[in-house]
């Protein structure tokens, strides 16, 4: 792990709960000059741990309120494979997280669709594109907590 101090890790709790807020703002939470502070901020997006700040939106109101889990087990485990099935669903734009996983579920996706009609698209589309061994899918009923937030370690110095 980088060599985060408490500050850094202040800056970095106070960006994942609102990135939009100014520099400035930031800085007195922190005890920092306003120019400390953007230097911190900046020397964290150059290391790689600040990837990018994004708006979040709620998926319901843009028409995108189903979450589905899909499960898929690999027909094969060559690279041309998951190079092809890889490719195939960063294409689909409702697949909004692509894990490879363990155990008996090769990978996982999410999806954030309008019903279960365009699901069937996206399964159609799986199948018809991919060998697979099986591809199943689960809906969320209700979404009882989703956080963007990385835990953060607890500085101790």
């Amino acid at each position: 792990m980088p060599d985060l101090d408490g500050t850094d890790l202040r800056i970095l709790a106070l960006l994942q709960e609102d990135a939009s807020q100014s520099v400035a703002a930031m800085a007195e939470q922190v005890h920092l000059s306003t120019n400390a502070c953007w230097h911190r901020v900046k020397r964290l997006e150059e290391a790689g741990i600040i990837l990018k700040r994004v708006a979040l939106l709620d998926a319901a109101r843009v028409g995108a309120g189903l979450t589905m889990f899909v499960l898929v087990r690999a027909a094969e485990h060559s690279q041309e494979w998951f190079d092809h099935f890889a490719a195939t669903v960063r294409a689909i734009p409702s697949v909004t997280e692509f894990h490879r996983t363990s155990g008996d579920v090769d990978y996982l996706l999410k999806l954030q669709l309008a019903d279960v009609a365009s699901y069937d698209e996206v399964y159609k589309l799986l199948i018809g594109s991919i060998r697979c061994a099986e591809v199943r899918a689960v809906f969320s009923m209700e979404e009882l907590k989703r956080t963007t937030a990385v835990p953060l370690p607890a500085h101790t110095a």
